[in-house]
C-alpha cells in the first residue's frame, strides 16, 4: 500500500436486449432475512424497526424483470431492469456490471439524496466507475422523482408534499427502506453476484434510509453513508428536517430511547460502516456540539449497546461542503479493503487520476442540481477516475414514454400515496 492511501486508510480509522422476466433467482432474501432477525439476540429491535415503518415482512416477491440494455463504454454493461416493493409498486433502476465478470463479484447499491435519482450524475459515475472495479452496482429512482414522477422529471422533491395523517410520514420512510432491502433482493439472487460481498452507498436523505436498512437488514456487509449519517436526538436535525420522508420516520422510532445509539448499535453487529462528511457540510453545522465532538460521543454510546463490532469509522475532507464522497479516492480504498474489488487493488486505486466534477460536467453537458453546482458543494468533488461518459435521460430510462404510460400506475408518488391510504385505519383516510 502507497504512503498516501495508507495516510488515507488511517485518517478513516481515526476519525439494448429484449424486455422480460428476468431468469430465476435463487431467493429474495426474505426468509433467510426473517430468520436471522429472530436469532439476533436484539430483543426484537429490528424487528419492531421494521413494524413501526410498515416495511413488509416477509419482504415482497422481487418479480424482477429486464427491459433491455446498453454500453456506457467498452466492457460494461448497463442493463434496465424493475423489480417489485412494498404497496404493489414498481421501483425502475439500472444495473452497471463488467461485460466480462471476473469470477463472483461484489455488488453495491446507490441511495439518492433528496431530488436525485438514477439520472443524477452521481448515481451513474458511480455506476461506471465501481464497474470498472469490478463490482455490479444498482441505482434506482426513489419515489416521486425519474420515472416515478408523474411528469417524469427529477428534482421535484415531490414526496416532501406534507400528508395527514402522520402515520403516512412513517409508512413513506418504510417505503424508501422497502426499496433499498429489495434491491439488495436483487443483487442477492444476480447468478454473478457474491451475496455475501453486497454493500450499499446512501448520500443526504439516502444516508438516513441506509442507516435504518443498514441496521435491520443482515445482508448488507458495508454501509457507507455521506452528507450525513450524523443522527441525533429529539428535536434535533433529523427530526425537524423534511418531515415525511427523515422527521416522521424518524420519530417513529422514539421507542429506542437513545435512537442514534441504538441504529448504530444494531448496524455494528452486522457489519462496518463508514461515514464520510465534508467537514463544512450545513448538515453538521446545526449540532449544539462540535461535530467531531457529536460522532466520538455517538460512538462511544453506540460501543456501550453494541453485541458485537464496532458502530462505525469517520473520513472528513477538509474545506468541503455537502458531497456524494462516496464517488472519491478514501471511500474507494475503504471498499476495497472490505469487498475486495476483482479489478482493483490498494495500490490501483491509489494510482488512479481523479476528475473535477464541475469541469467534467460542464465538458460533458451533465447537469448538476443548481443548489449544488458549486465548487464548495458538489461541483467540487474530485471523483475518483476519469473519462466517466455523460449519460443521457434516454439512455438512462427504463421505458420509452409510451411504455412508461402504460405502467406509470405501478411507479408514481401518487400511486403510493392512494395506496398507503388504503392502508390507513378507516377513520384516518
Amino acid at each position: 500500500m502507497s504512503a498516501a492511501l495508507a495516510a488515507a486508510g488511517a485518517a478513516i480509522l481515526a476519525a439494448n436486449g429484449k424486455e422480460g422476466a428476468v431468469p430465476p433467482v435463487r431467493s429474495n432474501g426474505a426468509k433467510r432475512d426473517v430468520e436471522t432477525l429472530a436469532g439476533a439476540g436484539d430483543s426484537g429491535k429490528r424487528l419492531r424497526i421494521r413494524e413501526a415503518l410498515f416495511v413488509p415482512n416477509p419482504l415482497p416477491p422481487l418479480a424482477a424483470r429486464s427491459h433491455g440494455r446498453f454500453a456506457p463504454e467498452p466492457g460494461i454493461v448497463a442493463e434496465r431492469v424493475s423489480y417489485r416493493t412494498a404497496y404493489g409498486l414498481r421501483v425502475p433502476a439500472i444495473l452497471y456490471r463488467p461485460e466480462k465478470p471476473r469470477g463472483k463479484i461484489p455488488g453495491l447499491i446507490v441511495v439518492n439524496g433528496h431530488g436525485g435519482d438514477k439520472y443524477s450524475w452521481y448515481a451513474f459515475y458511480s455506476g461506471v466507475l465501481y464497474a470498472r472495479a469490478g463490482a455490479a452496482v444498482l441505482t434506482y429512482d426513489p419515489i416521486g422523482e425519474g420515472e416515478r414522477n408523474a411528469g417524469r422529471r427529477s428534482g421535484t422533491r415531490a414526496h416532501d408534499a406534507m400528508q395527514q395523517p402522520a402515520e403516512l410520514g412513517a409508512r413513506l420512510g418504510g417505503l424508501m427502506m422497502t426499496d433499498l432491502m429489495q434491491a439488495v433482493s436483487f443483487l442477492e439472487g444476480r447468478p454473478e453476484v457474491d451475496a455475501r460481498r453486497i454493500g450499499a452507498m446512501g448520500y443526504s436523505m439516502g444516508s438516513f434510509v441506509l442507516s435504518l436498512a443498514g441496521a435491520v437488514d443482515p445482508r448488507l456487509a458495508v454501509t457507507v453513508l455521506t452528507g450525513g449519517g450524523n443522527l441525533d436526538g429529539p428535536g434535533e436535525y433529523w427530526d425537524t428536517s423534511k418531515q415525511m420522508c427523515q422527521g416522521l420516520p424518524y420519530r417513529a422510532l422514539s421507542f429506542l430511547g437513545d435512537r442514534a445509539a441504538e441504529v448504530y448499535a444494531l448496524r455494528a453487529a452486522i457489519g462496518p460502516t463508514l461515514i464520510l462528511n465534508g467537514a463544512e457540510d450545513s448538515i453538521l453545522q446545526g449540532a449544539k456540539r462540535n461535530f467531531r465532538d457529536h460522532f466520538e460521543d455517538l460512538r462511544r454510546r453506540a460501543s456501550a449497546l453494541a453485541l458485537s463490532g464496532r458502530p462505525f469509522e469517520n473520513f472528513y475532507e477538509e474545506h468541503a461542503g455537502h458531497r456524494p464522497l462516496f464517488v472519491t479516492r478514501p471511500a474507494a480504498a475503504w471498499l476495497e479493503r472490505h469487498l475486495d474489488f476483482p479489478e482493483w487493488t490498494a495500490a490501483r486505486i491509489d494510482s488512479l487520476p481523479v476528475t473535477h466534477v464541475m469541469r467534467w460536467a460542464n465538458e460533458r453537458n451533465v447537469e448538476i442540481d443548481k443548489g449544488y453546482a458549486t465548487e464548495h458543494r458538489e461541483g467540487g468533488t474530485r471523483a475518483l477516475g476519469e473519462n466517466v461518459p455523460g449519460l443521457s435521460r434516454g439512455q438512462l430510462s427504463v421505458w420509452p414514454r409510451d411504455g412508461w404510460e402504460r405502467v406509470k400506475g405501478e411507479l408514481t408518488y401518487e400511486s403510493w400515496l392512494e395506496r398507503a391510504r388504503r392502508e390507513l385505519p378507516p377513520a384516518a383516510r
